[in-house]
């Protein structure tokens, strides 16, 4: 994990801070229909403020791919804004160019102001020079806040830190120190709960893993590949055949890097993938020909929970089961509760990450019980690849 400033290092005093943010919210007839991610900015425009800095915010929404699309405007999130940051929050039509400069020659201490939707020009996601530099010249520091758009080199989050004196918000900083916690230097043993439904959409992650932790969990449809790898029957379930061989190579792998891979041992299956199907708790090699494993069984939470107890240090990322429908959310529901449990006790350090994920958590009404969760998605999941996220190496300390 690079070292990096925070907004503390840096005096903003009097200074126009550019604050790269993420408010990429759904938005319904024009109405914001979920603020979490805008309420997330507040710690770091606040602090920014409380710092004498005047806060100039730089965010995409959507995907215009380089055009200027009236109903991708940032203008729509003004109200949402208002109502998180307390006060009012001035708006530019333009990123860049003269309307721009004159947003921010008129603001004085204690002003907000929105620049419109960098992906409305195609510079920001070509990361070109003269378009970060053209943002740059509005400002005399740069924050980035949206660890959820690290991954992405573009000019508002890669570009521009390299010209002005860089710095991660609040949020930024938070989940930086969480993810160094969970990989980058842990607490051992640490397990790793990785589930989704398919092999080869996580097969850096799962690569990268069985080199760092010392259990690996596999859930969910990932987990019947594996077993079929294994030379078990999996019936109807979803499974990926043609990656068996690549299933055996990581078991083969994990033994040589001293990783302990987990697979369900007993499963629930059903006939018909409904909520409130009809069930049956079997061994896992016993799928039935005409049934889906839809669940892990109880031996396998119990196993699971047993693995946690002995851990210091969990990462999740994905379901054990399909947890959207009942009765099949049972084993991520027993294990995300068992999990927080031990992170309220003191025993545990729990981060987790991923859009079913924290679904999963939500639904378990244990998400405010982690140690921390990450909203980041691509972020978080390349993070979990091993991979080097350019807005975080952006921010270094030079």
């Amino acid at each position: 994990m690079a070292d990096f400033n925070t907004i503390d290092d840096l005096d903003l005093d009097g200074k126009v801070v550019l604050v790269r943010v993420d408010i990429n919210v759904p938005v319904e007839n024009g109405q914001v229909t979920d603020a979490t991610r805008i309420e997330k900015i507040v710690p770091t425009v606040k602090d920014i403020q409380a710092k004498g800095g005047i806060p100039v915010l730089l965010a995409h929404f959507d995907r215009p791919k380089g055009q200027k699309v009236p109903a991708m405007s940032l203008h729509q999130l003004i109200p949402a804004l208002e109502k998180a940051l307390g006060q009012p929050v001035k708006f530019s039509e333009e990123a860049i160019g003269g309307p721009a400069k004159r947003a921010v020659a008129d603001l004085k201490a204690g002003d907000i102001l929105l620049l419109e939707n960098t992906r409305f020009y195609p510079g920001e996601e070509a990361n070109d020079p003269t378009f970060a530099a053209s943002v740059a010249a509005l400002g005399q520091v740069y924050v980035n806040d949206a660890f959820s758009a690290a991954h992405r080199a573009h000019a508002s989050t890669e570009g521009i830190a390299k010209l002005l004196p860089s710095a991660a918000g609040r949020l930024m900083q938070a989940e930086l120190t969480a993810l160094d916690a969970a990989l980058g230097n842990p607490e051992r043993p640490v397990v790793a709960i990785v589930g989704g439904a398919k092999v080869s959409t996580k097969l850096e992650l799962l690569t990268n893993l069985i080199e760092k932790v010392e259990h690996l969990v596999i859930g969910g449809g990932m987990a019947n590949t594996f077993l079929v790898a294994k030379g078990i029957e999996v019936g109807k379930s979803l499974a990926e055949r043609d990656m068996a061989d690549t299933a055996r190579a990581i078991l083969e792998k994990s033994t040589a890097t001293g990783c302990t891979i987990h697979l369900p041992v007993d499963i629930v299956v059903a006939r018909e993938f409904k909520a409130h199907a009809e069930t049956e708790t079997l061994p896992a090699d016993q799928c039935p020909a005409d049934a889906m494993i839809l669940d892990a069984g109880p031996q396998t939470v119990a196993a699971i929970k047993a693995v946690f107890e002995g851990a210091r240090t969990l990462i999740w990322n994905g379901p054990l089961g399909a947890f959207e429908i009942p009765p099949f959310d049972a084993a991520t529901n027993a294990a995300a509760r068992d999990a927080a449990a031990l992170t309220k006790a003191g025993k545990l350090i729990s981060v987790a990450g991923g859009g079913d994920t924290v679904a999963a958590l939500n639904k378990a009404g244990v998400a405010g019980d982690f140690t921390y969760i990450s909203t980041a998605g691509g972020a978080f999941l390349e993070w979990m690849e091993g991979k080097d996220l350019p807005g975080v190496l952006a921010l270094a300390k030079r």
